[in-house]
């Protein structure tokens, strides 16, 4: 087992992190090589996925989202019909001709 940072695997429990993350994150931090920075950099990475998940949860994003996609959608079919109906209205004009 690795050198363990106790402060930060601590704050990391306490913060709600699950044991064998805080520990493999501590392991990381207190071993100081170049293993060590990449694996706490991959951490980092991760986790801040995670909070930026979270943060778009609480902004209400997939709801938003959604009502965005029915709107597009909305105006999709609406420039359908608009252009079904000018194509209807010109093989009118030229069957008369």
């Amino acid at each position: 087992m690795a050198k363990q940072d106790k402060k930060l695997y601590d704050r990391l429990r306490a913060s709600g992190l699950r044991k064998n993350a805080a520990r493999t994150i501590s392991e990381a931090a207190g071993s100081g090589g170049n293993k060590g920075k990449k694996a706490l950099r991959g951490a980092v990475a991760d986790l801040r996925g995670v909070v930026g998940e979270l943060e778009d949860r609480a902004k209400g994003g997939p709801a938003k989202r959604k009502a965005t996609a029915k709107k597009a959608a909305a105006t999709r079919k609406r420039n359908a019909k608009k252009r079904s109906n000018a194509a209807k209205k010109g093989a009118r004009k030229r069957a008369k001709a």
